[in-house]
């Protein structure tokens, strides 16, 4: 498998990331990491090497500049600039599309937290670019109205112990107006400590993305 430490353009700033190619990808995996979290979530960085073995490529970038997560980490306002963080979304979608690993592959979304509604939004504004949307103890209402414009098939797994969570998801999955399923898994809690859980979401994500992402013969990037 390759592995690489990039660099990746978003409009006005450069985004660290890992993008990690599996031999014979079959599409890759955009990580939306949750609040105050990173690409070195030790949760995200488990789940994306379960879908390496499944032949997924996967990136882990971070949204925020570091000195962006500086300010953030006062303030915890940027974390939930669900606008900003979009943008950036759509700035790593649109450089996976013209990276010579990566640029036929389809792709995928995989949010957390504050994330999964970045996630959402990016895929609204880049809806051919986008083939899946993955969300693990997401905050997708806070896409608000735009959930209803979202077009890439969505998965929301949310801990069955995680009650607040689970009922904010519930009322983003009845605005959303794609090809959906609500998924709980039992007995976790919203970070999915507990042991087995982040197995069971990462082959849920798994077969999710395996059954909706195909090649990008064409990526629409603008043309």
């Amino acid at each position: 498998m390759a592995e690489y430490l990039v660099h990746v353009g978003a409009g006005q700033v450069t985004l660290e990331g890992n993008l990690s190619v599996p031999e014979g990808a079959r599409g890759v995996v955009l990580f939306a990491h949750g609040s105050g979290s990173s690409r070195l979530s030790p949760r995200n960085q488990y789940v994306a090497r379960l879908l390496n073995r499944a032949k997924l490529a996967t990136l882990l970038v971070d949204l925020l500049t570091p000195e962006e997560e500086a300010v953030d980490a006062h303030s915890g306002h940027l974390r939930f600039d669900i606008g900003l963080l979009a943008e950036r979304l759509v700035g790593a979608t649109d450089w996976l599309g013209q990276h010579p690993e990566t640029r036929f592959l389809g792709i995928g979304y995989f949010g957390a937290s504050t994330g999964a509604a970045a996630a959402l939004v990016a895929a609204a504004v880049h809806p051919d670019a986008v083939g899946a949307i993955v969300s693990r103890g997401g905050r997708p209402d806070l896409a608000g109205p735009v959930l209803a414009r979202v077009r890439a098939p969505t998965l929301l797994i949310v801990g069955g112990n995680d009650h607040v969570v689970i009922d904010l998801n519930r009322e983003a999955f009845e605005q959303l107006r794609c090809e959906k399923r609500f998924a709980i898994v039992p007995g976790a809690t919203h970070l999915f400590e507990e042991p087995g859980a982040l197995d069971q979401v990462a082959r849920l994500a798994r077969e999710w993305f395996e059954r909706h992402l195909s090649p990008a013969e064409v990526r629409a990037t603008g043309t």
